[in-house]
């Protein structure tokens, strides 16, 4: 369904590649999806085609490019894990931010609207991006799967004017009980910032595929997300 295109960078320095997903009808709105720590792999690559089919123009941008095009990794797999990691040791997350707002601007080019509906949803790193995204762009809606380091980013809050939806696994291995405890003393009571928790779930369960996802719970939650795409992006 979907295949790569490239996007200018905000400083018209460079281009990188997207994964773009088309819908077969005129788009009501476009996503960006924002990569774990794995790349633009097979599962990112799927959740693109999800939210073509329900009608949206989907983006998945390659973040990791300045350091190493085209990743895909699989995280069952140890040695593409440690890689994954090491990846993110390199990675610039302010210049990821960045590279989310070059798509976000493709994104309403391709709309032919240069005030279009974009969404952003991520994974992971991707879901501490999404927070970033959220409180750094004009972005219209945001969500963010089980994102690492969001207790640390607390102090930009108070610049998120757009509607954020968090998706938080009680039993995190990465994102533990005082983290949680800190984005939810931090954001509850913020008026654009819904929080979900997953008792007994951990990182990674509404991946695409693979051994980390649970059933039940992506089902869950990314009907919580579809139905909040729905609502802001109208």
């Amino acid at each position: 369904m979907g295949s790569m295109i490239e996007i200018e960078t905000l400083a018209q320095d460079g281009k990188f590649n997207a994964y773009c997903a088309r819908p077969a009808n005129t788009p009501k709105a476009a996503i960006v999806v924002i990569q774990e720590i794995f790349g633009v792999n097979p599962g990112i690559r799927a959740k693109c085609d999800s939210w073509a089919e329900e009608g949206y123009l989907a983006f998945a941008p390659d973040l990791f490019w300045r350091i190493q095009e085209d990743v895909q990794l699989d995280p069952d797999i140890p040695e593409d894990f440690q890689q994954a990691i090491e990846l993110m040791g390199k990675f610039n997350g302010d210049i990821g931010i960045s590279d989310i707002e070059a798509t976000i601007r493709a994104a309403r080019a391709q709309l032919g609207d240069a005030h279009g509906k974009v969404g952003a949803v991520g994974y992971c790193l991707g879901g501490r991006l999404a927070y970033l995204t959220a409180a750094r762009s004009d972005i219209n809606a945001t969500v963010a799967y089980y994102g690492v380091g969001i207790n640390t980013l607390l102090g930009e809050s108070h610049a998120i004017a757009h509607p954020l939806m968090l998706h938080i696994p009680t039993a995190d291995h990465f994102v533990g009980p005082e983290a949680q405890q800190a984005i939810h003393a931090g954001l509850d009571s913020h008026d654009k910032v819904v929080i979900h928790d997953y008792p007994g779930l951990d990182h990674g369960f509404a991946a695409e595929m693979g051994n980390r996802r649970n059933e039940a719970g992506a089902a869950l939650a990314d009907g919580r997300t579809s139905a909040f795409f729905a609502e802001h992006l109208k």
